[in-house]
């Protein structure tokens, strides 16, 4: 017989109360065993025993599935997906919270204090103590308000980052748990006015507290079961309301204590009988393990598994969540062609932080600390690329103008987990059915608490079963380079008549297939052999659910995600909403929104959506607006029109945050090239103020992240910067308001302030793509009139971004093509880098040229062939920062081109390909060109080698062609061609005679 993964644990269930005297026994074997040892080729043996199911465990072994954290901006653009791209946002909120088996169960929520929590900021529901509260100014209380229609059942939680400062100033005193109190009572009462749904947990500590304040969460507690006052007019309850919301607010559940680095919120409830009585939930961060220090009967020994089984001195279960972690990192299109297995092979979707490592956290979590509910940070990315911790989510929808949306294949590998299984909460009477975890038939073997590595081969896998006892489901994640044999038997189930199995698979695509092809599809079906085993050989790299559903006919099962659109480009008509390339507009936004139509908010419970104006759906944000730091809203200014405003003042500028920062908020497309940015700015704070306006952002969380900027005071003291570097100063007459401009043309950056030009730089190392940004210091500033305009003579924008692990792109020779660790300012969290001397690299492209993304070190020289021509040869590349062009290609015809670089020496660092448009509106200047062809004249063609006549005719013929009225050539793509020529005549070699 093949060796056994040995059954953990008691063999049947004991009432709780006569647990005390097989507890000890139990706890010093560590509730889960290890594993017998075990080489790469040895079957693992899994016996799923219904006298393990617990089904009077309601709390701790209940499984919960996945939930979804909205926080410091990550669900921010989503609102602006609702406004304009309706059909994709419901369509997103279906696939993520709806249907008979959810993804996801839950959004908790990290209530925001306007500054800087990681990725960026979230609005503060109360910024005063007077103020009323509106929760509606955060997206994660409306995105669960909307998942709410699809999933009545979701759970909503919300816990504080940072506090308001008229809270933390009270609380830094040691006596602000009354402003503490009001701050989260107004927030919830006005979710539950707004929107109808009570919020279901509350931690009353702050996320990831090293020291839980455990007073503090008993006196919430207390506070909360016995408050009797809803009919304050503040709350906005009517009579009617005001009964129903006492009943669900005495209702609310505790959750503590959200630690990260530590872990002692489990021993304290352990210990102390009064706080185990108040807390409902516990959660921690990322780790999969529990606390094993101390005797195996110590409180500090295994403490979140005694809580989770009810194998405690309390004999009662609590909950225990992962209650954050982290989504897959980068994408996984892009992740299968890396090079990080044996001998240069692909990892597939595994390797660290990839959808296999997910889904092995949930695993390992479960197997050594009994966590039953994982929380992901973010499930969904909203937010503009380039902030910190890009690129680690389910779903990235990050383009609101395009409606593009993109679901990563860890989408699939996590419905492995939560379709074939009944997930969620007990009800109160304990027959909703939820499915049970059943720890002695789950177990993983992988190394790692945090970033989670499979390629060991060892076992990890999760059983869940019917509390009846008639189904189970078995998930194992096989993250290694080698097969792993599972037999799996059930004994003392009620399996029914017909006892089949059905095996369903997600891996990568073989060679030949669709990318998709293997991912959630019906693999095997099994029968038990005469010994009752179900056998099956997992594959390589993969994850499989083996089930005793019958989902081979399921129409939901089977259902694909979504295809991606075209991330088009941001390029609209004037009034800011409708795509026009046609204009010379880019984007602009006069914060009146009188273009935009009514939203569809879910409301009563999720019972109906309601019609609400734009701004009334969204707490007056603005549009496509991403928020690092500071209170940015449209308000009224003195004539009664709109404008938007920054609100953080000197009254809240020592407000905690995770980045501290001065105010600053990001708009557009990361694409955006040469354009003129221009806004109107005043200072209706009388203490002062600074208003800032950048161009050319591409990553970074701070004002002076805009590559050029400037900013100006209420006297009229200007200042003209290169990220944050000051380089020129000057005075304009002091006004009430100015407008501020700045126009970025290739290497020429020019601001203007009135509409006159006070500063010209020309950087001997351009930046050349990115976004708008606008910034503030500690004072309430309006903004006006935002406008983003094309420049005549030059292309607005890159069309497209090609990663360098997209599958159009071709390598040969050696290179390493890395995924796993990547940093977060890299597209998708991936490059590929060589440096070997031939290695070359293709990639296809429409357009007029193409630019070489990547950190570098300008050490790389190459040769560059654009259509099997020879454009450069012994080109040299720039030092260039992460998402920055190391090398450019312009002045191509518009259109179809394949490029192929070849490295001749030094280092090259590739993360991605922009393809540049051929939109150029204006006259186009090709007198440069024009004086290159005449430097040249005519020389013969015999008189050189053909190789170095190859080069000179094909920058000739690009030249001819460029004074001949070639379409889609801009300013910069003249000067490349005019340069490309004289470096091929002053390369001809002459032939020897």
């Amino acid at each position: 017989m093949p060796p056994t993964v040995p059954r953990m644990g008691m063999q049947r269930r004991f009432g709780w109360a006569s647990l005390a005297a097989a507890t000890t026994m139990a706890l010093a074997a560590g509730v889960t065993a290890a594993p017998a040892a075990h080489s790469a080729d040895d079957p693992v043996q899994i016996v799923v025993d219904g006298s393990d199911v617990r089904a009077d465990n309601v709390n701790g072994l209940t499984y919960k599935g996945l939930g979804l954290l909205s926080c410091n901006s990550t669900s921010n653009l989503l609102m602006d997906y609702k406004a304009e791209h309706p059909g994709r946002y419901w369509q997103l909120v279906r696939v993520l919270f709806g249907g008979r088996n959810p993804l996801i169960n839950h959004v908790k929520i990290e209530m925001g204090s306007d500054t800087n929590t990681s990725t960026g900021s979230d609005p503060a529901t109360m910024r005063t103590a007077d103020e009323l509260a509106d929760a509606s100014r955060s997206p994660g209380f409306q995105l669960a308000a909307d998942a709410k229609t699809v999933n009545p059942g979701l759970k909503v939680s919300i816990l504080r980052w940072v506090m308001p400062q008229w809270v933390q100033t009270e609380w830094n005193k040691g006596t602000g748990t009354d402003e503490m109190y009001k701050w989260y009572k107004e927030t919830i009462l006005d979710a539950y006015q707004k929107y109808g749904y009570m919020v279901d947990y509350v931690d009353p500590d702050t996320n990831e507290t090293t020291k839980p304040d455990i007073s503090f969460v008993k006196w919430y507690k207390n506070a909360l079961v016995n408050d009797t006052e809803f009919a304050d007019p503040r709350y906005g309850l009517t009579p009617r309301q005001q009964e129903a919301a006492a009943r669900a607010y005495h209702g609310i559940k505790i959750v503590a204590s959200d630690e990260n680095t530590t872990k002692d919120i489990g021993p304290a409830m352990l210990t102390d009988t009064e706080l185990f009585g108040a807390v409902d939930a516990v959660g921690y961060h990322y780790t999969t393990e529990d606390r094993l220090d101390g005797t195996p009967d110590s409180a500090t020994y295994r403490p979140y598994s005694k809580l989770a089984t009810g194998d405690n001195a309390h004999g009662q279960d609590k909950e225990v969540w992962y209650s954050e972690g982290v989504g897959s990192f980068g994408w996984t299109d892009y992740r299968v062609n890396n090079t990080e297995g044996p001998g240069g092979a692909s990892t597939g979707i595994g390797g660290v932080q990839s959808a296999l490592d997910i889904a092995n956290r949930s695993v390992k979590s479960y197997a050594n600390s009994k966590r039953t509910h994982y929380i992901f940070q973010p499930a969904v990315g909203a937010f503009y690329e380039g902030a910190q911790y890009s690129h680690k989510e389910l779903v990235s929808a990050r383009d609101p103008w395009s409606g593009s949306i993109h679901y990563d294949a860890a989408v699939y590998v996590m419905q492995h987990f939560t379709q074939f299984a009944r997930t969620g909460w007990e009800n109160d009477t304990n027959t909703a059915g939820i499915w049970r975890t059943v720890p002695e038939a789950s177990y993983s073997g992988v190394s790692g608490t945090e970033n989670v590595d499979g390629s060991n081969g060892a076992p990890s896998y999760l059983t869940l079963a019917d509390p009846r006892k008639k189904d189970f489901s078995t998930i194992a994640v096989n993250d290694s380079d080698r097969t792993k044999t599972y037999r799996i038997k059930a004994e003392h189930m009620d399996l029914g008549d017909d006892p089949a199995m059905e095996v369903w698979e997600t891996r990568a695509a073989d060679p030949g297939q669709a990318y998709d092809a293997n991912f959630k599809h019906l693999a095997a079906e099994l029968r038990p052999d005469g010994d009752g085993f179900y056998t099956y050989t997992v594959k390589p790299r993969s994850i499989v659910t083996f089930t005793t559903l019958d989902r081979s006919r399921d129409k939901a099962t089977r259902q694909r995600l979504p295809q991606p659109t075209a991330r088009t480009v941001l390029d609209t008509d004037a009034s800011g909403k409708r795509h026009d390339t046609r204009d010379s507009v880019l984007y602009a936004d006069d914060f009146g929104y009188e273009e935009e139509g009514r939203v569809q908010v879910g409301t009563g419970n999720g019972a109906r959506k309601v019609s609400q104006s734009y701004l009334e759906s969204r707490g007056n944000q603005p549009r496509y607006l991403v928020d690092q730091t500071g209170a940015w809203e449209v308000g009224k200014d003195a004539d009664g029109g709109n404008a938007l405003y920054q609100y953080l003042d000197q009254s809240m500028k020592d407000t905690g945050a995770w980045n501290r920062n001065t105010p600053n908020t990001t708009v557009g497309d990361f694409r955006w090239e040469n354009y003129r940015a221009s806004v109107d700015v005043s200072f209706p704070d009388p203490q002062g103020g600074l208003a800032t306006l950048g161009v050319r952002q591409q990553k970074g969380m701070a004002a002076t992240d805009a590559a050029y900027s400037v900013g100006i005071g209420p006297a009229g003291n200007w200042t003209f910067y290169r990220y944050g570097t000051a380089l020129r100063t000057g005075t304009v007459t002091a006004s009430a308001g100015y407008r501020l401009a700045v126009e970025a043309k290739g290497a020429t950056v020019t601001a203007y302030v009135d509409g006159q030009a006070v500063a010209t730089y020309q950087d001997p190392t351009p930046v050349s793509e990115g976004r708008v940004k606008l910034g503030t210091d500690f004072h309430r500033t309006a903004f006006d009139d935002l406008k983003v305009e094309k420049v005549a003579g030059y292309t607005p924008y890159a069309t497209t971004l090609t990663d360098n692990m997209d599958s159009s792109v071709a390598y040969d020779g050696t290179w390493s093509r890395n995924a796993s660790l990547g940093d977060a300012m890299n597209w998708y969290r991936s490059t590929s880098t060589s440096t070997t001397a031939g290695a070359t690299v293709t990639v296809p492209f429409r357009g007029t040229g193409v630019d070489v993304i990547g950190g570098n070190d300008a050490s790389a020289v190459l040769d560059v062939v654009v259509d099997g021509r020879p454009v450069a040869r012994n080109a040299r590349t720039t030092a260039t920062d992460k998402r920055q062009a190391t090398y450019s290609v312009r002045g191509l015809p518009d259109g179809r081109h394949t490029v192929t670089f070849t490295l001749k020496s030094g280092k090259l660092v590739l993360d991605a390909f922009t393809a540049i448009s051929g939109d150029v509106d204006g006259r186009v200047d090709t007198a440069p060109v024009r004086a290159a062809l005449d430097a040249v004249g005519s020389p013969d063609r015999a008189d050189y080698t053909a190789d170095s006549w190859a080069l000179f005719a094909t920058a000739r013929a690009a030249a001819r062609a460029a004074v001949s009225g070639q379409r889609g050539l801009d300013a910069l793509g003249v000067e490349q061609v005019a340069s490309r020529l004289g470096d091929a005549y002053d390369g001809l070699v002459r032939q020897e005679v």
